[in-house]
């Protein structure tokens, strides 16, 4: 039995699973790869070490090419999470139709630009049509996706539109800020500044109203 070939969890409905295990959406939210080859990481940061003036087979870096390789595999595990066990039984069918708004989800990911790190606060919100998730699904769903190498502009996009695709709700809302370490480490150096990104699906896109009490939430919210 494949990864993604499990048996539907009782609640899941077997429409909702066959969409998680289609090859299309696998396919274009990235969740298709291979594990990761711990050996070919270890060679590769050997090399790397090398690369740079480093003695890999000194003491202190005996043990970093298989240290990183273990790194990475929980760094970039967003790639091979299985969506049908994420979200597992926790989508209900319920009468509710207001603003459900998960804020402050704290996550961390990878530029892919540099493959150092960006760490920040996502605020995602939804209009149920029909049905519900499961308060702790919308932080793994952060995770699936900035668990692998990032731009937070395509972070923002995939969890409103996987969002859109397990419940088909009137709308979704993602905001996320982020401190890049590429920028503030390297480059420009600028220490304080942070970066906001926003999906607006549905009604939150074409309802001013609607849009502006999602984002005067986030503002009273985000952490200061």
């Amino acid at each position: 039995m494949g990864r993604h070939e499990t048996t539907a969890p009782a609640g899941l409905e077997n429409g909702i699973q066959a969409k998680l295990e289609s090859s299309e959406l696998l396919n274009r939210f990235g969740l298709d790869a291979s594990p990761v080859d711990q050996a070919a990481v270890q060679d590769s940061v050997a090399g790397l070490l090398r690369a740079i003036g480093e003695d890999p087979n000194r003491q202190g870096l005996l043990d970093t090419p298989k240290r990183v390789a273990k790194a990475y595999q929980e760094l970039v595990s967003g790639y091979t999470t299985d969506p049908v066990s994420l979200v597992n039984n926790a989508v209900f069918d319920i009468e509710y139709d207001d603003m459900v708004i998960v804020s402050n989800i704290e996550y961390y990911s990878l530029c892919e630009h540099h493959l150092l790190p960006f760490i920040g606060h996502a605020h995602v919100a939804y209009l149920p049509k029909h049905k519900v998730i499961g308060l702790s699904k919308i932080p793994r769903i952060v995770d699936m996706f900035s668990l692998r190498l990032q731009v937070q502009e395509r972070l923002t996009r995939q969890i409103a539109e996987f969002l859109v695709e397990v419940l088909d709700p009137r709308g979704v809302a993602v905001v996320m800020t982020a401190r890049h370490l590429c920028s503030t480490i390297r480059g420009v150096k600028k220490h304080g500044a942070n970066m906001t990104t926003s999906a607006m699906l549905g009604d939150f896109r074409y309802n001013q109203d609607t849009r502006n009490e999602f984002l005067m939430h986030v503002q009273r919210s985000t952490p200061k």
